[in-house]
């Protein structure tokens, strides 16, 4: 990259950083919102958003610290937002996503219910982020999730496994890692390209019939790599680059779930189709 375009690369950075310290947060104006905040089982959705939000985080993440700009975000704008803990491993407090996907995908069966059975709605809408974008797919295609379900938004999901930048590609040159990662952490263990899991859950297809599908990725994710295996493929999806939205994103894998406005405003879009608003760099004021 030439100088002067790295230059414009870091302005740009630090201006929507500067712009979303200085737009209203959903943190900020959540004081001023009807509910008290996200997992507030009282909670009870409104004629204009019927259905509660489920937000499931990302791998290392947990219910709390992947969501501190998100749940209040769509908490001021009148949602009944939720989030859970999933793939806990013993004695590891604090980071999750790290057990079995199949067996992380049951503890979110469980939590739907929960949130469904509170709420008294019959559907729900899921926004995840990395794992946590793939893994509802696991819930929908195996576990019966479809019926209880209106949309999966993904926030740079690993549909299709990662390469880690190549790196995977090299596990077979080291004797026992493989093993070792699978042993230890299966849950990223899953999520290599190719893996068990992955031919499972995309085997017959990316979809299941009455689930909208929307996937927003980022060209700079360095963690799911090559970024297009994100794309989910089949009917009622909607696969969205970011940059493509606003050319002065440089989100990477994890500023696309914690911090970047633009990527919740099309999550948002998503939620509400019928009310849609065109994602743009300004956005990150709404």
């Amino acid at each position: 990259m030439l100088p002067w375009r790295r230059l414009l690369r870091q302005l740009a950075v630090l201006a929507l950083t500067a712009a979303a310290l200085v737009a209203p947060t959903g943190t900020a104006q959540a004081a001023s919102a009807p509910s008290s905040g996200w997992n507030n089982w009282s909670c009870k959705p409104s004629a204009a958003h019927p259905r509660p939000v489920v937000l499931v985080h990302g791998t290392f993440g947990n219910s709390v610290d992947n969501w501190l700009g998100l749940a209040p975000y769509l908490v001021h704008r009148g949602y009944c937002v939720y989030s859970l803990d999933y793939g806990q491993l013993p004695g590891v407090p604090f980071f999750h996503g790290l057990g079995p996907i199949d067996k992380s995908a049951e503890q979110l069966d469980v939590f739907v219910d929960k949130v469904l059975a509170a709420t008294g709605s019959a559907e729900t809408d899921i926004i995840g982020h990395s794992q946590g974008g793939m893994m509802p797919r696991y819930y929908l295609k195996f576990l019966g999730g479809a019926p209880k379900v209106n949309a999966l938004i993904g926030l740079a999901p690993d549909n299709h496994g990662t390469d880690l930048l190549g790196f995977t590609k090299l596990l077979p040159y080291f004797p026992g890692a493989e093993h070792l990662i699978s042993t230890a952490t299966p849950g990223l263990a899953d999520q290599i390209a190719g893996s068990a899991f992955q031919n499972k859950l995309n085997a017959g297809g990316d979809t299941v019939p009455g689930v909208k599908y929307t996937v927003i990725a980022t060209r700079y994710d360095q963690v799911v790599t090559p970024y297009q295996s994100q794309f989910l493929s089949g009917p009622d999806v909607r696969n969205v680059v970011l940059q493509d939205l606003c050319v002065l994103d440089f989100s990477e894998h994890v500023a696309i779930g914690l911090t970047d406005r633009i990527a919740w405003h099309e999550a948002l879009n998503a939620l509400d189709p019928a009310h849609a608003e065109r994602t743009t760099c300004a956005s990150v004021f709404d």
